[in-house]
Protein backbone atom coordinates (compact mmCIF):
# COMPACT_ATOMS: atom_id res chain seq x y z
CA UNK A 1 0.00 0.00 0.00
CA UNK A 2 1.41 3.28 -1.19
CA UNK A 3 1.36 5.80 1.85
CA UNK A 4 0.37 9.32 1.25
CA UNK A 5 0.04 12.65 2.41
CA UNK A 6 -3.58 11.86 2.87
CA UNK A 7 -3.41 8.47 4.46
CA UNK A 8 -0.90 9.99 7.39
CA UNK A 9 -3.51 12.74 8.22
CA UNK A 10 -6.15 10.79 8.53
CA UNK A 11 -4.56 8.41 10.85
CA UNK A 12 -3.53 10.95 12.82
CA UNK A 13 -6.35 13.06 13.25
CA UNK A 14 -8.16 9.57 14.46
CA UNK A 15 -5.21 9.36 17.03
CA UNK A 16 -5.90 13.17 18.18
CA UNK A 17 -9.74 12.99 18.24
CA UNK A 18 -9.43 12.01 22.07
CA UNK A 19 -7.01 15.30 22.83
CA UNK A 20 -9.13 17.79 20.51
CA UNK A 21 -11.59 18.54 22.98
CA UNK A 22 -8.96 19.78 25.80
CA UNK A 23 -8.08 23.28 25.42
CA UNK A 24 -4.79 24.40 23.71
CA UNK A 25 -1.66 26.86 26.14
CA UNK A 26 -1.11 29.83 23.79
CA UNK A 27 -2.54 32.45 22.03
CA UNK A 28 -5.86 32.01 19.85
CA UNK A 29 -5.15 33.38 16.37
CA UNK A 30 -7.97 35.96 14.81
CA UNK A 31 -6.80 38.05 11.95
CA UNK A 32 -6.18 41.64 12.32
CA UNK A 33 -8.74 44.08 11.44
CA UNK A 34 -7.36 46.68 8.76
CA UNK A 35 -9.07 49.69 7.20
CA UNK A 36 -8.15 51.14 4.49
CA UNK A 37 -7.72 55.34 4.30
CA UNK A 38 -10.36 56.79 2.10
CA UNK A 39 -7.79 59.01 -0.07
CA UNK A 40 -8.74 60.56 -3.78
CA UNK A 41 -7.27 58.06 -6.37
CA UNK A 42 -4.83 59.26 -8.31
CA UNK A 43 -7.10 59.34 -11.81
CA UNK A 44 -5.22 61.84 -14.53
CA UNK A 45 -8.66 61.32 -16.20
CA UNK A 46 -9.57 60.53 -19.82
CA UNK A 47 -8.30 63.27 -21.86
CA UNK A 48 -10.20 65.04 -24.44
CA UNK A 49 -9.39 67.02 -27.82
CA UNK A 50 -10.12 70.44 -25.71
CA UNK A 51 -6.73 72.18 -24.37
CA UNK A 52 -7.38 73.92 -20.89
CA UNK A 53 -6.00 77.55 -20.63
CA UNK A 54 -2.88 75.97 -19.50
CA UNK A 55 -2.20 74.24 -22.73
CA UNK A 56 -3.29 70.82 -21.18
CA UNK A 57 -6.05 68.42 -22.30
CA UNK A 58 -9.18 68.73 -20.85
CA UNK A 59 -10.62 66.28 -18.52
CA UNK A 60 -13.16 64.36 -20.25
CA UNK A 61 -16.54 64.77 -17.83
CA UNK A 62 -18.49 61.77 -16.38
CA UNK A 63 -20.80 61.81 -19.03
CA UNK A 64 -18.37 61.44 -21.72
CA UNK A 65 -15.60 59.15 -19.70
CA UNK A 66 -16.38 55.82 -21.73
CA UNK A 67 -13.80 53.68 -19.72
CA UNK A 68 -14.62 50.82 -18.39
CA UNK A 69 -14.51 50.10 -14.78
CA UNK A 70 -11.75 47.40 -13.25
CA UNK A 71 -13.63 44.84 -12.12
CA UNK A 72 -12.64 41.18 -10.63
CA UNK A 73 -13.91 39.70 -13.74
CA UNK A 74 -12.06 42.46 -15.56
CA UNK A 75 -8.76 40.66 -13.86
CA UNK A 76 -9.76 37.13 -14.87
CA UNK A 77 -7.30 35.97 -18.02
CA UNK A 78 -6.35 39.68 -18.64
CA UNK A 79 -4.04 38.66 -21.56
CA UNK A 80 -7.01 37.24 -23.08
CA UNK A 81 -8.08 41.19 -23.69
CA UNK A 82 -5.13 41.79 -26.05
CA UNK A 83 -6.50 39.66 -28.67
CA UNK A 84 -3.44 38.07 -29.59
CA UNK A 85 -3.03 34.42 -29.93
CA UNK A 86 0.85 34.34 -29.54
CA UNK A 87 0.68 36.49 -26.08
CA UNK A 88 -2.18 34.17 -24.82
CA UNK A 89 0.11 30.53 -25.89
CA UNK A 90 2.75 32.32 -24.37
CA UNK A 91 1.43 33.00 -21.10
CA UNK A 92 0.04 29.01 -21.32
CA UNK A 93 4.20 27.82 -22.29
CA UNK A 94 5.06 30.01 -19.34
CA UNK A 95 2.84 28.36 -16.26
CA UNK A 96 3.49 25.13 -18.05
CA UNK A 97 7.19 25.20 -18.49
CA UNK A 98 8.39 27.55 -16.79
CA UNK A 99 11.49 26.70 -14.38
CA UNK A 100 11.47 28.94 -11.77
CA UNK A 101 7.27 28.17 -11.44
CA UNK A 102 8.28 24.49 -11.25
CA UNK A 103 10.32 24.94 -8.41
CA UNK A 104 7.27 26.79 -6.24
CA UNK A 105 5.52 24.02 -7.27
CA UNK A 106 7.91 21.80 -5.74
CA UNK A 107 7.92 24.10 -2.59
CA UNK A 108 4.79 23.47 -2.00
CA UNK A 109 5.22 19.77 -2.15
CA UNK A 110 7.74 20.14 0.47
CA UNK A 111 5.41 22.01 2.83
CA UNK A 112 2.97 19.86 1.77
CA UNK A 113 5.10 16.64 3.69
CA UNK A 114 6.46 19.50 6.29
CA UNK A 115 2.66 19.49 7.53
CA UNK A 116 1.99 15.41 7.13
CA UNK A 117 5.15 15.43 9.22
CA UNK A 118 3.57 17.21 12.04
CA UNK A 119 1.12 14.70 12.67
CA UNK A 120 3.77 12.22 13.72
CA UNK A 121 3.31 13.59 16.84
CA UNK A 122 -0.17 12.22 17.27
CA UNK A 123 0.38 8.71 16.81
CA UNK A 124 2.72 6.24 19.29
CA UNK A 125 6.69 6.10 18.24
CA UNK A 126 7.46 2.22 17.66
CA UNK A 127 11.02 0.92 17.39
CA UNK A 128 12.69 -2.35 17.07
CA UNK A 129 15.82 -3.43 18.19
CA UNK A 130 17.60 -6.58 18.80
CA UNK A 131 21.17 -7.64 19.73
CA UNK A 132 23.16 -10.44 20.49
CA UNK A 133 26.07 -10.29 23.22
CA UNK A 134 28.94 -12.15 24.44
CA UNK A 135 29.96 -11.28 28.01
CA UNK A 136 33.37 -12.50 29.47
CA UNK A 137 34.94 -11.38 32.46
CA UNK A 138 38.06 -12.82 34.47
CA UNK A 139 38.75 -14.42 37.57
CA UNK A 140 40.59 -10.97 38.99
CA UNK A 141 37.60 -8.93 38.07
CA UNK A 142 35.63 -7.10 40.91
CA UNK A 143 32.21 -9.41 39.43
CA UNK A 144 34.01 -12.67 40.22
CA UNK A 145 36.66 -11.79 42.52
CA UNK A 146 37.77 -14.44 44.92
CA UNK A 147 35.77 -17.23 43.21
CA UNK A 148 38.97 -17.99 41.38
CA UNK A 149 36.66 -18.68 38.10
CA UNK A 150 35.66 -16.83 34.99
CA UNK A 151 32.30 -15.53 33.66
CA UNK A 152 30.85 -16.48 30.19
CA UNK A 153 28.01 -15.60 28.97
CA UNK A 154 25.55 -14.87 25.92
CA UNK A 155 22.25 -13.15 25.47
CA UNK A 156 20.44 -12.74 22.98
CA UNK A 157 17.33 -9.94 22.49
CA UNK A 158 14.89 -8.78 20.52
CA UNK A 159 11.63 -6.29 20.39
CA UNK A 160 9.54 -3.40 20.40
CA UNK A 161 9.63 -0.44 21.88
CA UNK A 162 6.62 1.80 21.77
CA UNK A 163 6.05 5.69 23.49
CA UNK A 164 2.33 7.65 23.19
CA UNK A 165 2.45 11.11 24.21
CA UNK A 166 -0.79 12.70 25.37
CA UNK A 167 -1.21 15.84 24.48
CA UNK A 168 -3.12 17.37 27.54
CA UNK A 169 -1.34 21.33 26.72
CA UNK A 170 -1.56 21.41 23.31
CA UNK A 171 1.20 21.75 22.29
CA UNK A 172 1.21 19.44 19.38
CA UNK A 173 -1.74 20.56 18.05
CA UNK A 174 -0.02 24.22 17.88
CA UNK A 175 2.55 22.76 16.61
CA UNK A 176 0.13 20.81 13.55
CA UNK A 177 -1.72 24.65 13.43
CA UNK A 178 1.65 25.87 12.98
CA UNK A 179 2.01 23.74 9.65
CA UNK A 180 -1.53 24.00 8.34
CA UNK A 181 -0.67 28.09 8.33
CA UNK A 182 3.08 27.51 6.46
CA UNK A 183 1.53 25.06 3.58
CA UNK A 184 -1.79 27.90 3.14
CA UNK A 185 1.16 30.59 2.75
CA UNK A 186 3.26 28.50 0.62
CA UNK A 187 -0.02 27.95 -1.73
CA UNK A 188 -0.33 31.95 -1.65
CA UNK A 189 3.49 32.00 -2.47
CA UNK A 190 2.93 29.92 -5.54
CA UNK A 191 -0.13 32.08 -6.74
CA UNK A 192 1.97 34.95 -5.86
CA UNK A 193 4.60 32.81 -8.68
CA UNK A 194 2.09 32.77 -11.07
CA UNK A 195 0.58 36.36 -10.40
CA UNK A 196 4.36 37.63 -11.20
CA UNK A 197 5.11 34.89 -13.93
CA UNK A 198 2.01 35.96 -16.26
CA UNK A 199 2.38 39.70 -15.51
CA UNK A 200 6.27 39.13 -16.58
CA UNK A 201 5.41 37.55 -19.67
CA UNK A 202 3.12 40.11 -20.78
CA UNK A 203 5.06 42.84 -20.11
CA UNK A 204 7.98 41.42 -21.81
CA UNK A 205 5.96 40.42 -25.01
CA UNK A 206 4.60 44.22 -25.08
CA UNK A 207 8.47 45.63 -24.36
CA UNK A 208 9.12 43.31 -27.37
CA UNK A 209 6.33 44.41 -29.93
CA UNK A 210 7.22 48.21 -29.10
CA UNK A 211 11.23 47.25 -29.48
CA UNK A 212 10.51 46.00 -33.26
CA UNK A 213 8.02 48.76 -34.14
CA UNK A 214 10.52 51.35 -33.33
CA UNK A 215 12.76 49.36 -35.41
CA UNK A 216 10.33 49.69 -38.13
CA UNK A 217 9.73 53.65 -37.41
CA UNK A 218 13.99 54.14 -37.47
CA UNK A 219 14.21 52.12 -40.74
CA UNK A 220 11.09 53.73 -42.60
CA UNK A 221 12.49 57.41 -41.43
CA UNK A 222 16.16 55.93 -42.72
CA UNK A 223 14.43 55.25 -46.18
CA UNK A 224 12.96 58.81 -46.61
CA UNK A 225 16.22 60.16 -44.93
CA UNK A 226 18.22 57.88 -48.12
CA UNK A 227 15.71 59.26 -50.70
CA UNK A 228 16.85 62.92 -49.40
CA UNK A 229 20.15 62.16 -49.49
CA UNK A 230 20.12 61.18 -52.33
CA UNK A 231 18.23 63.84 -54.13
CA UNK A 232 20.65 65.92 -52.96
CA UNK A 233 23.82 64.80 -53.84
CA UNK A 234 22.44 63.68 -57.31
CA UNK A 235 22.24 67.48 -57.80
CA UNK A 236 25.09 67.87 -56.22
CA UNK A 237 26.85 66.08 -58.95
CA UNK A 238 25.17 67.81 -61.40
CA UNK A 239 26.16 71.01 -60.28
CA UNK A 240 23.28 73.08 -58.31
CA UNK A 241 23.66 71.29 -55.39
CA UNK A 242 24.78 72.47 -52.00
CA UNK A 243 27.41 70.66 -50.82
CA UNK A 244 27.14 71.47 -47.06
CA UNK A 245 23.11 70.34 -47.50
CA UNK A 246 24.51 67.20 -48.68
CA UNK A 247 26.90 66.87 -45.46
CA UNK A 248 23.94 67.39 -43.35
CA UNK A 249 21.93 65.24 -44.36
CA UNK A 250 24.64 62.18 -44.74
CA UNK A 251 25.26 62.89 -40.86
CA UNK A 252 21.37 62.85 -40.31
CA UNK A 253 21.22 59.66 -42.41
CA UNK A 254 23.90 57.77 -40.40
CA UNK A 255 22.74 58.95 -37.05
CA UNK A 256 19.44 57.08 -37.64
CA UNK A 257 21.19 54.04 -38.94
CA UNK A 258 23.55 54.16 -36.06
CA UNK A 259 20.33 53.63 -33.40
CA UNK A 260 18.70 50.74 -35.00
CA UNK A 261 21.45 48.27 -33.95
CA UNK A 262 20.87 48.88 -30.52
CA UNK A 263 17.18 48.21 -30.93
CA UNK A 264 18.36 44.93 -32.72
CA UNK A 265 20.41 43.73 -29.69
CA UNK A 266 17.38 45.00 -27.52
CA UNK A 267 15.27 42.65 -29.39
CA UNK A 268 16.94 39.83 -28.98
CA UNK A 269 17.39 40.12 -25.22
CA UNK A 270 14.09 40.55 -24.84
CA UNK A 271 12.99 37.07 -27.49
CA UNK A 272 15.44 35.57 -25.27
CA UNK A 273 13.94 36.25 -22.11
CA UNK A 274 10.75 35.43 -23.13
CA UNK A 275 12.08 31.83 -24.18
CA UNK A 276 13.56 31.53 -20.19
CA UNK A 277 10.23 32.70 -18.81
CA UNK A 278 7.96 29.83 -21.48
CA UNK A 279 10.57 27.46 -20.17
CA UNK A 280 12.60 27.23 -23.30
CA UNK A 281 15.81 27.70 -24.57
CA UNK A 282 16.66 30.82 -26.29
CA UNK A 283 16.25 30.70 -30.00
CA UNK A 284 13.36 28.52 -29.44
CA UNK A 285 11.29 31.41 -30.06
CA UNK A 286 12.68 33.16 -33.09
CA UNK A 287 10.13 31.83 -36.02
CA UNK A 288 7.19 32.51 -33.59
CA UNK A 289 8.39 36.26 -32.57
CA UNK A 290 10.11 37.47 -35.59
CA UNK A 291 7.21 39.18 -37.11
CA UNK A 292 5.70 41.96 -35.52
CA UNK A 293 1.99 42.26 -36.12
CA UNK A 294 0.76 45.92 -38.11
CA UNK A 295 -1.25 46.85 -34.78
CA UNK A 296 -1.26 48.44 -31.56
CA UNK A 297 -2.08 46.19 -28.32
CA UNK A 298 -4.25 49.04 -26.77
CA UNK A 299 -7.35 48.06 -25.16
CA UNK A 300 -10.38 49.66 -23.87
CA UNK A 301 -9.54 52.44 -21.59
CA UNK A 302 -10.15 51.32 -17.89
CA UNK A 303 -10.36 52.88 -14.83
CA UNK A 304 -10.88 52.02 -10.93
CA UNK A 305 -14.07 53.65 -9.43
CA UNK A 306 -12.12 52.81 -5.48
CA UNK A 307 -9.63 50.29 -3.82
CA UNK A 308 -11.74 47.82 -1.66
CA UNK A 309 -9.80 46.39 0.97
CA UNK A 310 -11.45 42.84 0.22
CA UNK A 311 -9.42 43.28 -3.44
CA UNK A 312 -5.88 43.73 -1.19
CA UNK A 313 -6.07 41.24 1.37
CA UNK A 314 -6.92 38.56 -1.31
CA UNK A 315 -3.57 39.68 -3.29
CA UNK A 316 -1.35 36.26 -3.30
CA UNK A 317 1.36 37.84 -1.21
CA UNK A 318 -1.06 39.82 0.77
CA UNK A 319 -2.33 36.39 1.88
CA UNK A 320 0.99 34.27 1.93
CA UNK A 321 1.69 37.39 5.03
CA UNK A 322 -1.23 36.58 6.91
CA UNK A 323 -1.00 32.46 6.97
CA UNK A 324 2.70 33.36 8.21
CA UNK A 325 1.32 35.82 10.93
CA UNK A 326 -0.80 32.89 11.82
CA UNK A 327 1.64 30.23 12.13
CA UNK A 328 3.69 32.20 14.23
CA UNK A 329 0.90 33.21 16.82
CA UNK A 330 0.63 29.06 17.11
CA UNK A 331 4.51 28.97 17.59
CA UNK A 332 3.70 31.23 20.65
CA UNK A 333 2.01 27.91 21.97
CA UNK A 334 4.16 25.45 20.85
CA UNK A 335 6.84 27.32 23.21
CA UNK A 336 4.41 27.84 26.20
CA UNK A 337 3.77 24.43 26.01
CA UNK A 338 7.43 23.14 27.52
CA UNK A 339 6.77 24.82 30.46
CA UNK A 340 3.92 21.94 31.29
CA UNK A 341 4.31 18.37 32.08
CA UNK A 342 3.90 16.00 29.35
CA UNK A 343 1.93 12.88 29.89
CA UNK A 344 3.57 9.12 27.79
CA UNK A 345 2.34 5.89 27.29
CA UNK A 346 5.41 3.81 27.43
CA UNK A 347 5.30 -0.04 26.84
CA UNK A 348 7.74 -2.88 25.14
CA UNK A 349 7.61 -6.25 24.51
CA UNK A 350 10.33 -8.14 23.81
CA UNK A 351 12.64 -11.68 23.83
CA UNK A 352 15.48 -12.26 26.28
CA UNK A 353 17.24 -16.06 26.30
CA UNK A 354 21.13 -17.24 26.99
CA UNK A 355 20.29 -19.78 24.46
CA UNK A 356 19.58 -18.65 20.87
CA UNK A 357 17.23 -21.92 20.54
CA UNK A 358 14.80 -20.59 22.83
CA UNK A 359 14.79 -17.17 22.27
CA UNK A 360 11.51 -17.90 20.66
CA UNK A 361 10.10 -19.55 23.12
CA UNK A 362 7.17 -18.41 25.41
CA UNK A 363 9.22 -18.79 28.18
CA UNK A 364 11.49 -15.59 26.72
CA UNK A 365 9.04 -13.41 26.49
CA UNK A 366 8.89 -10.09 28.59
CA UNK A 367 7.09 -6.92 27.88
CA UNK A 368 5.81 -3.64 30.28
CA UNK A 369 3.13 -0.86 30.01
CA UNK A 370 2.33 2.14 31.74
CA UNK A 371 2.62 6.21 31.64
CA UNK A 372 5.24 8.16 32.64
CA UNK A 373 5.99 11.92 32.79
CA UNK A 374 8.33 14.56 32.41
CA UNK A 375 8.46 18.09 34.02
CA UNK A 376 10.86 20.99 33.05
CA UNK A 377 10.90 22.21 36.86
CA UNK A 378 14.58 24.68 36.18
CA UNK A 379 16.02 24.96 32.73
CA UNK A 380 17.86 28.59 33.41
CA UNK A 381 15.21 30.51 32.38
CA UNK A 382 15.65 28.98 28.56
CA UNK A 383 11.62 28.55 27.63
CA UNK A 384 10.89 31.85 29.04
CA UNK A 385 13.43 33.51 26.53
CA UNK A 386 11.92 31.19 23.81
CA UNK A 387 8.61 32.24 25.01
CA UNK A 388 9.54 36.29 24.73
CA UNK A 389 11.12 35.24 21.44
CA UNK A 390 8.27 33.85 19.64
CA UNK A 391 6.24 36.56 20.83
CA UNK A 392 8.57 38.93 19.65
CA UNK A 393 8.06 37.04 15.78
CA UNK A 394 4.45 37.57 16.34
CA UNK A 395 4.99 41.39 16.58
CA UNK A 396 7.22 40.96 13.51
CA UNK A 397 4.86 38.76 11.42
CA UNK A 398 2.08 41.60 12.14
CA UNK A 399 4.32 44.36 11.31
CA UNK A 400 5.04 42.42 7.92
CA UNK A 401 1.57 41.99 7.06
CA UNK A 402 0.59 45.59 7.42
CA UNK A 403 3.63 46.29 5.43
CA UNK A 404 2.05 43.99 3.08
CA UNK A 405 -0.53 46.15 2.76
CA UNK A 406 0.84 49.23 2.11
CA UNK A 407 2.81 47.76 -0.90
CA UNK A 408 -0.15 46.47 -2.07
CA UNK A 409 -1.66 49.76 -1.97
CA UNK A 410 1.21 52.00 -3.21
CA UNK A 411 1.62 49.55 -6.22
CA UNK A 412 -2.32 49.66 -7.15
CA UNK A 413 -1.80 53.69 -6.90
CA UNK A 414 1.21 53.90 -8.71
CA UNK A 415 0.04 51.99 -11.58
CA UNK A 416 -2.58 53.21 -12.03
CA UNK A 417 -1.20 56.74 -11.82
CA UNK A 418 0.99 55.79 -14.50
CA UNK A 419 -1.85 54.41 -16.62
CA UNK A 420 -4.07 57.20 -16.80
CA UNK A 421 -0.85 59.75 -16.84
CA UNK A 422 0.44 57.96 -19.82
CA UNK A 423 -2.83 58.71 -21.80
CA UNK A 424 -2.34 62.24 -21.40
CA UNK A 425 1.42 61.80 -22.68
CA UNK A 426 0.17 59.74 -25.58
CA UNK A 427 -2.42 62.41 -26.37
CA UNK A 428 -0.30 65.02 -26.53
CA UNK A 429 2.69 63.23 -28.61
CA UNK A 430 0.11 61.76 -31.08
CA UNK A 431 -0.79 66.09 -32.00
CA UNK A 432 3.00 66.25 -32.14
CA UNK A 433 3.96 63.42 -34.23
CA UNK A 434 1.47 65.46 -36.88
CA UNK A 435 2.40 69.01 -36.61
CA UNK A 436 5.95 67.16 -37.40
CA UNK A 437 4.84 65.95 -40.07
CA UNK A 438 3.78 68.55 -41.23
CA UNK A 439 7.00 71.00 -40.27
CA UNK A 440 8.84 67.99 -42.52
CA UNK A 441 6.96 69.11 -45.84
CA UNK A 442 7.03 73.00 -45.18
CA UNK A 443 10.20 72.72 -44.22
CA UNK A 444 11.24 70.38 -47.41
CA UNK A 445 9.24 73.11 -49.66
CA UNK A 446 10.73 75.96 -48.10
CA UNK A 447 14.69 74.52 -48.63
CA UNK A 448 13.38 73.61 -52.28
CA UNK A 449 12.44 77.49 -53.36
CA UNK A 450 15.26 78.28 -51.60
CA UNK A 451 13.41 80.36 -48.67
CA UNK A 452 15.27 77.82 -46.36
CA UNK A 453 18.62 76.27 -45.94
CA UNK A 454 18.90 72.38 -45.59
CA UNK A 455 19.21 72.54 -41.39
CA UNK A 456 15.38 73.19 -41.12
CA UNK A 457 14.81 70.04 -43.01
CA UNK A 458 17.18 68.27 -40.68
CA UNK A 459 15.67 69.79 -37.36
CA UNK A 460 11.77 68.37 -38.63
CA UNK A 461 13.30 65.01 -40.04
CA UNK A 462 14.97 64.49 -36.30
CA UNK A 463 12.49 65.81 -34.55
CA UNK A 464 9.83 63.54 -36.63
CA UNK A 465 12.38 60.46 -35.94
CA UNK A 466 11.93 61.52 -31.93
CA UNK A 467 8.24 62.08 -31.60
CA UNK A 468 7.38 58.88 -33.90
CA UNK A 469 9.78 56.67 -31.64
CA UNK A 470 8.05 58.40 -28.53
CA UNK A 471 4.67 57.66 -29.71
CA UNK A 472 5.36 54.14 -30.23
CA UNK A 473 6.73 54.32 -26.89
CA UNK A 474 3.98 55.57 -25.55
CA UNK A 475 1.73 53.12 -26.46
CA UNK A 476 3.99 50.33 -25.27
CA UNK A 477 3.98 52.14 -22.21
CA UNK A 478 -0.08 52.32 -21.48
CA UNK A 479 -0.36 48.86 -22.14
CA UNK A 480 2.33 47.20 -19.87
CA UNK A 481 1.29 50.31 -17.35
CA UNK A 482 -2.29 48.61 -17.47
CA UNK A 483 -0.19 44.77 -17.06
CA UNK A 484 0.82 46.40 -13.95
CA UNK A 485 -2.04 47.49 -12.60
CA UNK A 486 -3.99 43.96 -13.66
CA UNK A 487 -0.97 42.66 -11.39
CA UNK A 488 -1.10 44.91 -8.40
CA UNK A 489 -4.98 44.07 -8.31
CA UNK A 490 -4.20 40.40 -7.87
CA UNK A 491 -3.46 39.25 -11.14
CA UNK A 492 -6.36 37.44 -11.59
CA UNK A 493 -6.03 34.99 -8.43
CA UNK A 494 -8.08 37.57 -6.51
CA UNK A 495 -11.14 36.03 -8.34
CA UNK A 496 -10.35 32.35 -6.91
CA UNK A 497 -10.00 33.46 -3.69
CA UNK A 498 -12.99 35.47 -3.34
CA UNK A 499 -15.33 32.92 -5.09
CA UNK A 500 -13.58 30.01 -3.47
Amino acid sequence: MKITPELLCAAATFAAAGCSMLPSVGPDYREPERKLPDFALPDAGYPTTNLLESGEYKIAEDGDDWRVNITTNEIRSWWTRFNDPVLTGLVDSSVSNNLSYLMAQERLVQARWSLVGSYAAFLPHVGASGSATRMERGKDTSARWGTGSKLHRDVFTGGFDATWEIDIFGGSRRATEAATAEFEAAGWNLADAWVSLTSEVGSQYIALRTTQQRIEVARDNLVLQRETYDILKSRLDSGIGDELAVSQSKYILEQTHAAIPPLLAQEEQLKNALAILTGLMPGALEEELSECPDRDWLVEPQKLSGIPLDMIRARPDVRAAERRLAAQVARVGVAQARWYPKLFINGSLGLDSVHPQKLFHRDALMGSIGPSFSWPIFQGGGIYAAVQAEEAKVNEACLAYDLAIQKAYAEIRDAYAAYTHEYHRYQALQAAVKAAEDAVSIAKDLYKNGLKDFTAVIDAQRSLLTLAESLVVSRGSISRHLIALYKALGGGVVVEAEEG
